[in-house]
């Protein structure tokens, strides 16, 4: 059978499964195009080996990232229907994309139940997408280039009316907002943002690019050198999207089976001195092994005062912005009600399901109480000492940081 993908290159892209009559059977998208349709020939899944059995030719489209691949594999889907991508699905349950019409539109994802007979009150709208995780994933790292406003009209009209400036939100300071509600980018520009992000959800990131480039050229002749130098850094941006964890089998998952993995634990910590020289440390272990190369350093930016739920949420932001980490089984912090409700915060916002474990020294701090549930195979000993880890390892950072501001004084 493998004539019938020797042909595909190991490439991210599209598939297009067909049967005898050309018929499309099934789309989907890859990091590696050829390995994954290998995958299907050895699959032992009942609803796989239906769909094999009816497979006379499989195509493909190649795209320079597998964020093309979802935007074009939702695009082909809408135009096909494949008999078994909408397999138990109605259009109900699929995903959208919508940009309101407000001065400052926002970018929002509904589900096709929701839109059913209220399109005419968006401005755009795109999909359908299959993949509830990959197209927020995928939304997560448009934001990361091209910022968007997820204020209200209302919000934005009290807050600059108001006549001082407003505190810029917590999605301002880690770059996800422009500035909307603190009259920190105009309509204008704004506006070309999110001619931008649709152009990228159309499927056209290349014209994007070309506008950007246009847009350099233009600021760079008018001696406007800092925002040149920004529309260069989204091209960058752009150009070298990390983002192979977009391409998920979340669709006719195979269900061979599989060795286990090793369970990987990270644990949190924060240290500092009422606020000052504030840092926060990341350990990881496998089993009961620390793996050191992956420890992770974070110097607080946002979060001024002695505000250490606040310093938990602005670390764990950063760290689950990195998509190209491995994510963990487990997640613990030093801390009690407040860091671990935290955490689940973060992990909620971003979609992500992880148990959260806090570890508390009690009321007289001579004992170690266990916040949240703990996964049956989470050793209690292993925890502590995940704990006592990050600890250690985020006061020797805060002691390196203390010593170095000294020492520029």
């Amino acid at each position: 059978m493998n004539k019938l993908y020797k042909h595909i290159p190991e490439s991210s892209g599209v598939y297009i499964m067909k049967d005898t009559l050309g018929r499309i059977l099934y789309i989907g998208k890859a990091v590696n195009l050829k390995r994954r349709v290998s995958s299907y020939f050895r699959a032992r899944d009942i609803r796989i080996e239906r769909l094999m059995n009816r497979v006379k030719s499989i195509a493909y489209k190649r795209t320079a990232s597998a964020l093309e691949a979802l935007i074009l594999e939702a695009n082909l889907i809408k135009k096909h229907q494949p008999e078994f991508n909408i397999l138990e699905k109605d259009d109900t349950s699929f995903l959208y994309v919508v940009i309101t019409k407000e001065e400052f539109p926002r970018v929002l994802t509904v589900r096709g139940k929701e839109l059913r007979g209220k399109e005419s009150e968006y401005g755009k709208v795109f999909g359908s997408f299959l993949s509830s995780a990959s197209l927020k994933e995928a939304l997560r790292i448009i934001r990361k280039i091209l910022p968007w406003s997820t204020h209200s009209a209302t919000h934005i009209k009290k807050t600059i009316s108001v006549g001082k400036p407003a505190k810029a939100c917590f999605e301002y300071q880690i770059g996800l907002c422009p500035g909307t509600c603190m009259g920190a980018i105009s309509r204008k520009e704004y506006a070309k943002n999110i001619k931008n992000i649709e152009l990228i959800l159309s499927g056209r990131i290349r014209k994007v690019v070309t506008n950007l480039r246009e847009e350099m050229k233009t600021e760079s002749n008018a001696l406007e050198f800092e925002k040149a130098e920004k529309a260069k850094r989204h091209i960058f941006s752009l150009e070298h999207i990390q983002d192979i964890s977009l391409i998920s089998n979340n669709a006719m998952k195979r269900s061979e089976n599989v060795n286990v993995p090793v369970k990987k634990i990270e644990g949190f910590d924060i240290s500092n001195i009422s606020g000052n020289a504030a840092v926060g440390a990341m350990v990881v272990f496998e089993r009961d092994t620390p793996k050191k190369s992956e420890y992770k350093r974070f110097r607080i930016k946002t979060v001024n005062g002695p505000d250490d739920t606040g310093m938990m949420r602005e670390m764990l932001v950063r760290r689950f912005n990195h998509k190209e980490w491995r994510l963990p089984n487990l997640i613990l912090v030093d801390g009690g009600a407040g860091q671990v409700n935290t955490a689940r915060e973060v992990l909620e916002k971003q979609n992500i399901k992880i148990p959260v474990v806090g570890i508390a020294k009690g009321a007289e701090r001579k004992k170690n109480e266990f916040i949240g549930t703990k996964p049956k195979w989470a050793d209690e000993k292993i925890l502590i000492k995940v704990r006592d880890e990050a600890h250690r390892f985020a006061i020797n950072y805060h002691r390196k940081r203390r010593n170095d501001m000294f020492m520029s004084k």
